[in-house]
């Protein structure tokens, strides 16, 4: 554990000294789209010292919330991923976004986005997941070099990273996707303006920005 204490019996106390770290969250947000080598972490985190990286993952592999699974087969390399108490973590850190994604509007200068920062944004777009049971619509999103993609089938939504063969709707964006997500853009004026440009049927997309949509606060809208 940290050596930043509070003092305090608290649960939110606690949760801030195990949690609270610089980095921490990021790499739980990254370990939560998927389990991790040390080295796509390291690339999935640029500026993160890398003694920064290795002494955050022992805390949190002390405190019962990351493991390292041995390597399989042929692997060499030891992946990291989150226990069930990580994982129970996913609702405190999808509400975290939310919340920091109120605030936002075109990126800070030196301000890039990953993989798992735009996987993690869509799966807290898409909420608890629940469409109708008939829908099978397969999304690819491209956020500049960034490859994602969503899927709508049996009555749930997924987002994961990379691309699949079989998408119904190619959808290639820039950082203005997240106005389209907090709904504050619409899906005729996000074509209009060229935050996105389509490949595929256009129909899927009023679909993909009606289901997709971050619950912001009104005073954060008003606020950004």
């Amino acid at each position: 554990m940290t050596n930043q204490h509070y003092g305090q019996f608290c649960g939110l106390a606690r949760a801030a000294e195990i949690v609270g770290q610089r980095w921490t969250l990021l790499i739980l947000r990254d370990l939560s789209v998927g389990p991790r080598r040390y080295s796509e972490l390291v690339a999935g985190l640029p500026g993160i010292p890398t003694n920064t990286l290795a002494t955050r993952l022992k805390e949190l592999e002390d405190e019962g919330i990351v493991e390292r699974a041995a390597p399989a087969g042929g692997e060499r390399s030891v992946v990291y991923g989150l226990t069930p108490r990580g994982e129970e973590l996913g609702p405190a850190l999808d509400a975290l976004s939310r919340w920091g994604a109120g605030g936002m509007r075109e990126p800070r200068e030196g301000e890039i986005v990953t993989t798992s920062s735009i996987t993690a944004a869509l799966r807290v777009a898409a909420g608890d997941g629940v469409v109708p049971a008939d829908w099978d619509t397969v999304y690819n999103v491209r956020v500049g070099e960034i490859e994602v993609h969503v899927v709508m089938r049996g009555g749930a939504v997924t987002a994961d990273p990379g691309l699949l063969d079989d998408a119904d709707l190619e959808i290639t964006a820039g950082p203005g996707i997240r106005d389209l997500l907090a709904g504050t853009l619409s899906p005729q004026d996000a074509l209009a303006t060229g935050v996105v440009v389509l490949d595929g049927d256009p129909a899927l997309f009023d679909r993909f920005a009606q289901t997709l949509r971050v619950p912001y606060s009104a005073n954060l809208l008003e606020a950004s």
